[in-house]
């Protein structure tokens, strides 16, 4: 009886530990903001900005230390807003090369309190698009702005195959069963 609570779960809004934007643009020399919104209970946790992959050794990450205090790496900045839960992060003189994929996420494992265990950090992909030429000085995204794209996204990724799979199981059930004990079709 997992199942139905399962989709109750898909269904309440709110549901997702950390949102914010799929796609963000800027232009070539300007800057752009991506604002995260996260639960209460990560108000504590560290948050963090890297290109995808996210491997330290290979990418530049930027990350909170406390709250409300702007950290610096390179041309990337963050600062984390405790008081309305959310984060945002700034790139600066932004270039072609800036244009991929990153990830807003919040990094919860191995935590001391509780010891999250080993489940992946919340996070969320944000594709940053960088064009030459633009009247737009800068860009910023802010919570609510694609939050009927993220809801079209968890619809099909989540609920669609979810139904689909509990469609295939009541009809398997249901099936009409060929066979009669002892009995044999006729040829």
């Amino acid at each position: 009886m997992w199942l139905p609570s399962a989709l109750l779960l898909l269904c309440v809004p709110g549901s997702v530990s950390l949102s914010g934007p799929s796609i963000v643009t800027g232009t070539v020399g300007e800057s752009l903001s991506v604002q995260c919104r996260y639960k209460e209970e990560y108000k504590t946790f560290k948050k963090y900005w890297c290109r995808q992959p996210c491997l330290p050794l290979w990418h530049e990450m930027v990350e909170t230390t406390v709250s409300e205090v702007e950290v610096r790496s390179g041309r990337a900045s963050i600062v984390d807003h405790t008081g309305d839960l959310t984060f945002t992060v700034t790139l600066e003189n932004l270039t072609a090369e800036d244009s991929g994929k990153y990830r807003c996420g919040i990094a919860t494992i191995l935590q001391e309190e509780g010891l999250q265990g080993f489940l992946p950090d919340p996070f969320f992909q944000v594709q940053v698009l960088v064009s030459s030429a633009s009247s737009n000085k800068s860009s910023t995204w802010t919570p609510g702005h694609s939050s009927q794209h993220q809801g079209f996204l968890l619809l099909i990724f989540l609920k669609v195959p979810l139904f689909l799979l509990m469609l295939s199981a009541v009809l398997w059930v249901n099936r009409p069963q060929r066979a009669i004990c002892g009995e044999t079709e006729p040829a």
